[in-house]
């Protein structure tokens, strides 16, 4: 495991310059909660529902507005409120994949205009360079972060061996913009003076799949076996039924305490 996964939030923050990096690991420290609440569902009612009862709980929260039946840009606004009523960084999902001119345009233009509102977003890396090079010429200037998709969670991913490693390589050749990676474990091939952040989907407490080819493992798996940064949680906070604003508020309190208590033994072994 790298030395350092035994540093503490605060003390990587601190050597950060990308202020997206800097800012993120501020917010873990401050809130106590590596804990990040991916909302994917359809409505914005819905939407601002349960990132409100999960906000006090979460360092992040991750959006893919892109699926919402009812978007409208007064939807930003009130996600900007309750980020700041709450104290989270906004992860936009986007899941980039063009070359560079075009992501440049679906990050700063269209209806949902990313780059003004959401301090980190990510890309696939099988464009090659060009496409951080297309999104750091509209999120650089803005003082954003963009994550590369390193590793998946789902059954059969692509994304691994030869593929996970020369997405490394266009990391660091970027590390004023890239600032970490959507991946299952943190990598030997990286080393500790890069420091990049490691945030991991795929995370449950009390089931291992959902029948369409995600596979989840526990925070402690993911934290302290694995070296990751970030837990991601989904459908295991906040369930079918969004109305029940406390049962969410409450499984978020639980998974940030499971990330919280890995975190914590991983910097104490």
């Amino acid at each position: 495991m790298s030395s350092l996964t035994k540093l503490s939030y605060g003390q990587r923050a601190a050597k950060h310059s990308n202020p997206a990096a800097k800012l993120l690991l501020e917010t873990i420290e401050r809130k106590k909660s590596n804990l990040s609440v991916s909302v994917d569902v359809t409505t914005s009612k819905d939407f601002l529902a349960i990132i409100d009862a999960v906000g006090p709980y979460v360092c992040l929260i991750k959006t893919h507005v892109d699926i919402l039946e009812d978007f409208a840009p007064g939807l930003v606004e009130k996600l900007q409120a309750l980020s700041e009523k709450h104290d989270f960084v906004i992860f936009e999902d986007r899941k980039f994949a063009d070359i560079g001119n075009t992501v440049a345009l679906q990050y700063s233009s269209g209806v949902h205009r990313i780059a003004n509102w959401s301090h980190i977003t990510n890309a696939h890396p099988v464009p090659g360079p060009s496409i951080i090079k297309g999104l750091a010429s509209v999120g650089l200037p803005l003082g954003r972060g963009l994550l590369l998709l390193a590793e998946m969670s789902t059954e059969g991913s692509l994304a691994k061996g030869a593929y996970t490693e020369a997405t490394y390589a266009m990391a660091r050749a970027n590390r004023d913009f890239v600032i970490g990676f959507i991946a299952q474990q943190r990598s030997n091939a990286v080393t500790a003076d890069e420091d990049f952040l490691i945030l991991t989907p795929g995370v449950g407490l009390d089931v291992k799949g959902d029948g369409m080819g995600q596979q989840y493992r526990t925070p402690k798996e993911v934290v302290l076996d694995s070296g990751c940064d970030v837990i991601i949680v989904g459908r295991g906070v906040y369930g079918k039924d969004y109305s029940l604003v406390d049962q969410i508020a409450a499984q978020a309190q639980r998974y940030r305490e499971a990330g919280w208590k890995a975190y914590l033994e991983r910097i104490a072994a």
